[in-house]
């Protein structure tokens, strides 16, 4: 590394951690740079362990009085067994948007290892708008956490997503027990039948190649996106939701191909048939509720 890229670098870190150059952070608008940095606060040093604080004893408590009549948790002991010395990454389906949530939930309540949470998220309405912040506060406790624009119709803002995936992958390095929750489908899947998914993307491959972390896949079924229908049907006999978390991933040689989209592909892939392994034991499992 010459003088340059090391001033580069230097300048790149702040209380140790990854922060976006002046031109990354400047492809943002003024209330996404006010709500990055906000966010980008709320996530280092003793206000994250304050919202992590708040998380294991309020945030969690009100989900499970929402759920607890409902909630079927299979392999929570696969989490309580991983190591807290190395970042957890949970890639999970995607059908609601509470999903990551309840299952931060049944961690926090339902494990006793620490936890530095966070969920990488779409910048668009959570940082460009003060009601997305306060929905970040309110559900997340701050931690929808590092944001992605990824705006075809704005290619300037790329160059901040560039920062986003290096603070990810950052993030799924440290030797802390942060918990990363990641949905390789890349977006809510709108289909009726909870066993069916989109195709993976590619992003989830590049982070695990470059920082290894543990990997538990997780399937998630029983929740809709209706929250006061959500709610009351913990009272009315609505659906069972079901969290099957899976045993740690080995990807043996697939971290030995060279670094490219195609085995970042490949992994993602992979990741997507141990979800499906799962989704196969939940219809074996509760086919018996009429669930195609």
């Amino acid at each position: 590394m010459n003088g340059d890229d090391r001033k580069t670098a230097l300048e790149q870190r702040s209380e140790g951690v990854l922060v976006p150059t002046d031109e990354q952070i400047n492809a943002l608008s003024l209330t996404e740079r006010i709500g990055f940095r906000l966010t980008h606060r709320m996530n280092l040093g003793n206000w994250k362990r304050f919202w992590g604080f708040c998380q294991r004893h309020i945030g969690s408590l009100w989900i499970k009085i929402a759920t607890y009549n409902l909630m079927n948790v299979f392999g929570i002991e696969n989490v309580e067994n991983s190591s807290t010395e190395r970042p957890l990454l949970l890639v999970a389906n995607h059908r609601s948007f509470f999903d990551m949530y309840v299952v931060s939930s049944v961690i926090f309540r339902q494990t006793t290892r620490p936890v530095n949470l966070f969920f990488p998220v779409r910048g668009k309405f959570f940082y460009d708008n003060p009601v997305g912040w306060y929905v970040n506060l309110v559900m997340g406790w701050w931690s929808m956490y590092p944001p992605f624009f990824r705006e075809a119709k704005e290619a300037k803002k790329r160059e901040f997503d560039k920062f986003s995936l290096q603070r990810l992958i950052e993030i799924c390095s440290e030797p802390k027990p942060n918990v990363i929750g990641f949905h390789p489908e890349g977006k809510r899947n709108l289909s009726e039948n909870p066993y069916e998914f989109l195709r993976a993307q590619p992003g989830v491959g590049k982070v695990i190649m470059e920082a290894n972390p543990q990997v538990i896949p997780v399937f998630i079924a029983g929740l809709g996106n209706d929250l006061p229908k959500q709610i009351t049907g913990n009272w009315t006999g609505g659906e069972k939701v079901r969290i099957w978390f899976g045993e740690p991933i080995e990807f043996g040689s697939l971290l030995e191909d060279r670094n490219s989209v195609r085995t970042h592909k490949k992994i993602a892939d992979f990741i997507m048939e141990k979800i499906g392994e799962l989704a196969e034991k939940d219809r074996k499992s509760f086919s018996n509720q009429g669930l195609s």
